[in-house]
Protein backbone atom coordinates (compact mmCIF):
# COMPACT_ATOMS: atom_id res chain seq x y z
CA UNK A 1 0.00 0.00 0.00
CA UNK A 2 1.36 3.43 -0.94
CA UNK A 3 2.00 6.15 1.62
CA UNK A 4 -1.02 8.08 0.31
CA UNK A 5 -3.49 5.18 0.17
CA UNK A 6 -6.76 5.69 2.03
CA UNK A 7 -9.75 3.38 2.40
CA UNK A 8 -12.47 6.02 2.63
CA UNK A 9 -15.73 4.93 4.27
CA UNK A 10 -17.54 8.29 4.55
CA UNK A 11 -16.73 11.88 3.60
CA UNK A 12 -18.76 15.06 4.04
CA UNK A 13 -18.18 18.68 5.09
CA UNK A 14 -18.05 17.76 8.81
CA UNK A 15 -16.04 14.55 9.01
CA UNK A 16 -13.95 11.94 7.26
CA UNK A 17 -14.13 8.25 8.19
CA UNK A 18 -11.43 5.86 7.05
CA UNK A 19 -10.64 2.18 7.45
CA UNK A 20 -7.21 1.99 9.10
CA UNK A 21 -5.03 -0.98 8.17
CA UNK A 22 -3.35 -3.00 10.91
CA UNK A 23 0.24 -1.97 11.58
CA UNK A 24 -0.18 1.69 10.60
CA UNK A 25 0.16 4.23 13.46
CA UNK A 26 -2.91 6.40 13.96
CA UNK A 27 -1.01 9.60 14.80
CA UNK A 28 2.55 10.91 14.39
CA UNK A 29 3.22 11.26 18.15
CA UNK A 30 6.55 9.69 19.21
CA UNK A 31 7.36 8.80 15.60
CA UNK A 32 10.48 10.01 13.77
CA UNK A 33 9.83 12.78 11.23
CA UNK A 34 8.45 11.44 7.98
CA UNK A 35 7.27 8.12 9.45
CA UNK A 36 4.05 7.00 7.78
CA UNK A 37 0.85 7.36 9.83
CA UNK A 38 -2.88 7.58 9.15
CA UNK A 39 -3.35 11.18 10.33
CA UNK A 40 -0.84 12.58 7.86
CA UNK A 41 -2.26 10.46 5.04
CA UNK A 42 -5.72 11.91 5.73
CA UNK A 43 -4.43 15.47 6.09
CA UNK A 44 -2.62 15.29 2.76
CA UNK A 45 -6.02 14.63 1.16
CA UNK A 46 -8.19 16.76 3.49
CA UNK A 47 -6.24 19.74 4.80
CA UNK A 48 -8.79 20.58 7.51
CA UNK A 49 -8.90 17.07 9.03
CA UNK A 50 -8.22 16.90 12.79
CA UNK A 51 -7.77 13.97 15.15
CA UNK A 52 -10.70 12.99 17.38
CA UNK A 53 -9.73 9.53 18.64
CA UNK A 54 -7.24 6.83 17.75
CA UNK A 55 -6.76 3.10 17.38
CA UNK A 56 -3.76 1.09 18.56
CA UNK A 57 -1.24 0.65 15.77
CA UNK A 58 -1.91 -3.10 15.63
CA UNK A 59 -5.71 -2.66 15.42
CA UNK A 60 -7.53 -2.15 12.13
CA UNK A 61 -10.88 -0.56 11.41
CA UNK A 62 -12.89 2.63 11.56
CA UNK A 63 -11.41 5.98 12.57
CA UNK A 64 -13.17 9.35 12.46
CA UNK A 65 -11.49 12.66 11.66
CA UNK A 66 -13.22 16.01 12.17
CA UNK A 67 -13.12 18.72 9.52
CA UNK A 68 -12.26 21.93 11.35
CA UNK A 69 -12.02 22.93 15.00
CA UNK A 70 -15.78 23.24 15.60
CA UNK A 71 -16.47 19.71 14.38
CA UNK A 72 -13.47 18.41 16.35
CA UNK A 73 -14.90 19.95 19.51
CA UNK A 74 -18.37 18.49 18.88
CA UNK A 75 -17.06 15.00 18.11
CA UNK A 76 -14.61 15.01 21.02
CA UNK A 77 -17.45 15.93 23.40
CA UNK A 78 -19.59 13.11 22.00
CA UNK A 79 -16.79 10.56 22.54
CA UNK A 80 -16.12 11.88 26.06
CA UNK A 81 -19.84 11.68 26.94
CA UNK A 82 -20.01 8.09 25.61
CA UNK A 83 -22.51 9.11 22.96
CA UNK A 84 -20.56 7.23 20.28
CA UNK A 85 -21.16 3.47 20.22
CA UNK A 86 -18.07 1.52 19.20
CA UNK A 87 -18.08 -2.14 18.27
CA UNK A 88 -15.17 -4.41 17.51
CA UNK A 89 -14.69 -7.98 16.40
CA UNK A 90 -11.86 -10.19 17.69
CA UNK A 91 -10.55 -13.72 17.44
CA UNK A 92 -9.48 -14.88 20.90
CA UNK A 93 -7.64 -17.90 22.23
CA UNK A 94 -9.72 -20.75 23.62
CA UNK A 95 -13.35 -21.79 23.47
CA UNK A 96 -15.31 -19.09 25.28
CA UNK A 97 -18.12 -20.39 27.49
CA UNK A 98 -21.50 -18.69 27.44
CA UNK A 99 -23.24 -16.56 24.83
CA UNK A 100 -22.55 -13.07 26.15
CA UNK A 101 -21.26 -11.26 29.19
CA UNK A 102 -19.68 -8.22 30.79
CA UNK A 103 -16.09 -7.66 31.96
CA UNK A 104 -15.91 -5.08 34.74
CA UNK A 105 -12.26 -4.71 35.80
CA UNK A 106 -10.40 -1.46 36.63
CA UNK A 107 -7.36 -0.70 34.50
CA UNK A 108 -4.20 1.31 35.08
CA UNK A 109 -0.85 1.87 33.39
CA UNK A 110 1.77 -0.78 34.10
CA UNK A 111 4.53 1.80 34.55
CA UNK A 112 7.51 -0.60 34.75
CA UNK A 113 6.37 -2.20 31.48
CA UNK A 114 5.01 0.75 29.50
CA UNK A 115 3.05 0.88 27.22
CA UNK A 116 1.39 -2.13 28.82
CA UNK A 117 -1.73 -1.68 30.93
CA UNK A 118 -2.90 -3.94 33.74
CA UNK A 119 -5.85 -4.81 35.94
CA UNK A 120 -5.40 -2.78 39.14
CA UNK A 121 -8.19 -3.06 41.76
CA UNK A 122 -6.60 -0.35 43.93
CA UNK A 123 -5.55 2.38 41.50
CA UNK A 124 -7.28 1.41 38.27
CA UNK A 125 -9.96 3.45 36.53
CA UNK A 126 -13.40 1.82 36.12
CA UNK A 127 -13.47 -0.07 32.81
CA UNK A 128 -16.38 -1.98 31.29
CA UNK A 129 -16.52 -4.22 28.22
CA UNK A 130 -19.55 -6.06 26.84
CA UNK A 131 -18.97 -9.17 24.73
CA UNK A 132 -21.08 -11.51 22.61
CA UNK A 133 -20.06 -14.84 21.15
CA UNK A 134 -20.17 -14.98 17.34
CA UNK A 135 -18.71 -18.47 16.91
CA UNK A 136 -16.18 -21.07 17.99
CA UNK A 137 -13.56 -22.86 15.87
CA UNK A 138 -12.96 -26.26 17.45
CA UNK A 139 -9.99 -27.08 15.21
CA UNK A 140 -8.13 -23.81 15.87
CA UNK A 141 -9.38 -23.70 19.50
CA UNK A 142 -10.36 -20.09 19.21
CA UNK A 143 -13.54 -18.02 19.42
CA UNK A 144 -14.86 -15.01 17.57
CA UNK A 145 -16.36 -12.26 19.73
CA UNK A 146 -18.25 -9.02 19.17
CA UNK A 147 -16.98 -6.45 21.66
CA UNK A 148 -18.36 -3.15 22.92
CA UNK A 149 -16.03 -1.06 25.10
CA UNK A 150 -18.40 1.05 27.20
CA UNK A 151 -15.40 2.93 28.55
CA UNK A 152 -12.42 3.78 26.36
CA UNK A 153 -9.28 2.95 28.32
CA UNK A 154 -5.96 2.36 26.63
CA UNK A 155 -5.65 -1.31 25.53
CA UNK A 156 -8.96 -2.02 27.30
CA UNK A 157 -10.15 -4.87 25.10
CA UNK A 158 -6.73 -6.50 24.98
CA UNK A 159 -6.22 -6.44 28.76
CA UNK A 160 -9.79 -7.39 29.67
CA UNK A 161 -9.71 -10.45 27.42
CA UNK A 162 -6.28 -11.44 28.71
CA UNK A 163 -7.54 -11.14 32.28
CA UNK A 164 -10.39 -13.62 31.72
CA UNK A 165 -8.07 -16.14 30.07
CA UNK A 166 -8.93 -15.46 26.41
CA UNK A 167 -6.24 -13.14 25.00
CA UNK A 168 -6.64 -11.82 21.48
CA UNK A 169 -4.75 -13.94 18.97
CA UNK A 170 -1.76 -12.20 17.42
CA UNK A 171 -1.26 -9.80 20.34
CA UNK A 172 2.53 -9.47 20.40
CA UNK A 173 2.41 -7.25 23.49
CA UNK A 174 0.19 -9.32 25.79
CA UNK A 175 0.19 -12.84 24.33
CA UNK A 176 3.27 -13.29 22.11
CA UNK A 177 2.92 -17.10 22.10
CA UNK A 178 -0.34 -16.88 20.13
CA UNK A 179 0.94 -16.59 16.57
CA UNK A 180 -0.94 -14.86 13.77
CA UNK A 181 0.02 -12.47 10.96
CA UNK A 182 -1.50 -9.56 12.92
CA UNK A 183 -3.53 -8.62 15.98
CA UNK A 184 -6.93 -10.17 15.32
CA UNK A 185 -8.93 -7.10 16.39
CA UNK A 186 -10.97 -4.88 14.07
CA UNK A 187 -13.15 -1.81 14.75
CA UNK A 188 -16.29 -2.74 12.82
CA UNK A 189 -18.95 -0.17 13.76
CA UNK A 190 -19.31 3.43 14.87
CA UNK A 191 -22.78 4.80 15.63
CA UNK A 192 -23.18 8.49 16.46
CA UNK A 193 -25.21 11.61 15.87
CA UNK A 194 -23.82 13.60 12.96
CA UNK A 195 -21.94 16.56 14.51
CA UNK A 196 -23.51 19.10 12.13
CA UNK A 197 -27.04 17.83 11.46
CA UNK A 198 -27.69 15.60 14.47
CA UNK A 199 -28.97 12.84 12.18
CA UNK A 200 -28.10 9.26 13.17
CA UNK A 201 -24.98 8.00 11.42
CA UNK A 202 -23.97 4.33 11.45
CA UNK A 203 -20.66 3.40 9.84
CA UNK A 204 -19.51 -0.17 9.29
CA UNK A 205 -16.42 -2.04 8.16
CA UNK A 206 -16.53 -5.85 7.86
CA UNK A 207 -13.84 -7.67 9.83
CA UNK A 208 -11.45 -9.74 7.71
CA UNK A 209 -10.16 -11.94 10.53
CA UNK A 210 -10.08 -15.52 9.21
CA UNK A 211 -9.59 -18.22 11.81
CA UNK A 212 -7.44 -20.00 9.22
CA UNK A 213 -4.79 -17.31 9.80
CA UNK A 214 -4.36 -18.38 13.40
CA UNK A 215 -1.16 -20.30 14.05
CA UNK A 216 -0.85 -22.94 16.74
CA UNK A 217 -0.03 -21.38 20.12
CA UNK A 218 3.10 -22.35 21.95
CA UNK A 219 2.83 -25.59 23.89
CA UNK A 220 1.03 -25.08 27.19
CA UNK A 221 2.06 -27.07 30.28
CA UNK A 222 -0.41 -29.83 31.12
CA UNK A 223 -1.28 -28.25 34.46
CA UNK A 224 -2.63 -25.11 32.76
CA UNK A 225 -6.00 -25.29 30.94
CA UNK A 226 -5.71 -24.66 27.20
CA UNK A 227 -7.94 -21.60 27.45
CA UNK A 228 -5.54 -19.85 29.85
CA UNK A 229 -2.24 -18.34 28.63
CA UNK A 230 0.77 -20.22 29.95
CA UNK A 231 2.32 -17.13 31.46
CA UNK A 232 0.12 -14.38 32.87
CA UNK A 233 2.20 -11.30 33.74
CA UNK A 234 2.46 -10.75 37.49
CA UNK A 235 0.84 -7.34 37.11
CA UNK A 236 -2.34 -8.91 35.72
CA UNK A 237 -4.14 -11.13 38.22
CA UNK A 238 -4.64 -14.65 36.88
CA UNK A 239 -7.69 -15.07 39.11
CA UNK A 240 -10.46 -12.64 38.23
CA UNK A 241 -13.09 -11.93 40.92
CA UNK A 242 -16.29 -13.76 40.01
CA UNK A 243 -18.26 -10.54 40.40
CA UNK A 244 -16.16 -8.89 37.68
CA UNK A 245 -17.23 -11.26 34.90
CA UNK A 246 -20.87 -12.00 34.14
CA UNK A 247 -21.70 -14.53 31.44
CA UNK A 248 -25.18 -15.52 30.31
Amino acid sequence: MSADALALVHVDDALVVVDKPAGLPSVPARLPPGHDNLTERVQRRFGDALVVHRLDMATSGLMVFARGAAMQRALSMAFAARQVRKRYEAVVDGLVAGAEGVIDLPLAADWPQRPRQRVDPLRGRPSLTRWRLLGRDLDARCSRLALEPVTGRSHQLRVHLLAIGHPIVGDALYAPALRAPRLMLHATTLALAHPASGAPLVLTSPAALPASAVGAPAEVPAAVPAEVPAAVPAAVPAAVPAAAVVAV
